[in-house]
């Protein structure tokens, strides 16, 4: 049977979505899962919890934890990796830092976002040391990179090991079921194709019960889009930021291509606060919630974990999340095909423009098999220069510092950042956050 190994199940909301998921997929019943974390309390309240999910929805499960990576991993079909080196704390501490050098969001990947250089560091060294353990115990598993920094470990481990099973994933491409909520389209009756990179992917193909899609898109716009953003909601997938996008590029961005969780991009409608209200477009506010509302849902499972006389399907009912995990999972462990929009090389051009040897988002034939990649009518011209611009030279300057071990291609790093004026602005904000604990190993790896 398949056996699927989780790093960093201790994140109860994620665990809980797989084993919510492979409960509503029958021919996976008789699979182990095995749950690993170095949190020892976190990961028995996810396992705890998952396992009474398990038992109530009357689906048959080997449920195991453990605290040792190696074991969890050993004889795993598929490895998921969804651990994040130092929690959200260290996103929290970092921006603080980068705040008092008069940095904001809206400016590139590595400062005020997710995705920030010291962040990375732990999360690319803990992704490589994860595949070593998988060439050595389990070589034949597929690693599934689901945390973040998924372009930059897509690009980085994929070079360095072309012969690994390996694969990104990333929910943003289900901004596409907000734009037909939006547009009032039946989403069983939508296709569409919505090629690029990770955090950067754009509708370019949309199609309704057959038909082009786009009229209806731009009929909405038209009649009723100012009607719509005197009540949306900030950085809405349907606010004037988009809009104003899709009129520019002539394709529409999709999940966290503008959007606070995606690098808030482009740095000009973040210039300052009247031009953040004209779009509706607040990432201080998004993070805040964002980081509250994690919390309420890790409080919420903990309440739930920890009462055993409440049930946990009514808690948290069976319906399945969208997230590509387990479909991509099911496509390969059972033979059943099916299209899933993953991360992997553009080795075969699936988009035109970006580089061959560069991490692409794109829709792939999954089955038994594997993953072959589907070549993609590609994106604008004006698109494709943002995205060497503004994301695939960042990337690459990162992992070259990342590679070297160099301070002066770190500050090279941070000299990109829109909001970066001077070299010693640069310097002084890398030389504080390398301050921070738990950063320790960073700072004596890039020796100054």
């Amino acid at each position: 049977m398949t056996k699927i190994s989780i790093i960093g199940a201790g994140s109860a909301v994620f665990s809980l979505n797989l084993i919510r998921d492979i409960c509503l997929t029958s021919s996976l019943e008789g699979s182990t899962i095995s749950f690993m974390d170095i949190d020892e309390d976190r990961l028995h309240n996810a396992y705890s919890l998952c396992r009474r999910y398990a038992k109530e929805a009357g689906i048959h499960l080997n449920l195991e934890q453990t605290v040792d990576r190696r074991e969890s991993i050993r004889d795993a079909d598929f490895v998921l990796n969804a651990a994040l080196v130092g929690g959200h704390d260290r996103f929290t501490q970092g921006w603080e830092i980068a705040k008092k050098h008069n940095y904001r969001f809206g400016g590139s990947l590595h400062v005020m976002h997710d995705e920030g250089f010291w962040i990375n560091y732990g999360q690319l060294s803990l992704m490589e040391s994860i595949l070593k353990d998988i060439l050595e115990i389990s070589p034949n598993a597929w690693y599934m990179l689901v945390a973040n920094p998924v372009m930059a470990g897509v690009t980085y481990l994929s070079r360095k090991y072309p012969h690994a099973k390996l694969a990104g994933f990333c929910h943003g491409s289900n901004g596409i079921y907000n734009v037909a909520a939006v547009l009032g389209l039946e989403p069983e009756h939508i296709t569409y194709e919505v090629p690029g990179i990770n955090h950067f992917i754009w509708l370019t193909e949309f199609r309704y019960k057959g038909k082009d899609a786009f009229p209806i898109l731009d009929k909405w716009i038209e009649e009723q889009s100012e009607e719509y953003f005197k009540t949306c909601k900030n950085c809405d997938s349907m606010g004037p930021k988009a809009i104003d996008l899709y009129k520019k590029f002539g394709a529409y961005p999709i999940g966290d291509t503008g959007n606070p969780g995606g690098g808030a991009w482009p740095f000009w409608h973040h210039a300052d606060g009247a031009t953040q209200e004209k779009y509706k477009d607040d990432p201080d506010a998004w993070f805040a919630a964002y980081l509250r509302n994690g919390a309420e849902k890790v409080r919420r499972i903990q309440e739930v974990a920890e009462d055993e006389s409440r049930l946990v399907l009514e808690s948290f009912p069976p319906k399945h999340s969208r997230e590509p995990m387990i479909p991509f999972i099911e496509a390969i462990a059972c033979d059943i095909p099916r299209v899933i929009i993953l991360n992997v090389l553009n080795e075969g051009n699936f988009v035109p423009g970006i580089p061959l040897d560069f991490q692409v988002e794109i829709p792939c034939y999954v089955n038994a098999a594997g993953v072959a990649g589907i070549r993609t009518k590609g994106l604008p011209k004006p698109i494709i220069e943002y995205a060497l611009r503004d994301r695939v030279a960042s990337v690459e300057t990162e992992l070259a510092a990342y590679e070297t071990g160099s301070y002066d291609d770190l500050v090279k790093l941070v000299l990109m950042d829109p909001w970066t004026r001077t070299e010693s602005q640069a310097r002084s904000l890398i030389d504080e956050i390398l301050l921070l604990p738990g950063l320790e190993a960073m700072k004596s790896h890039y020796q100054q």
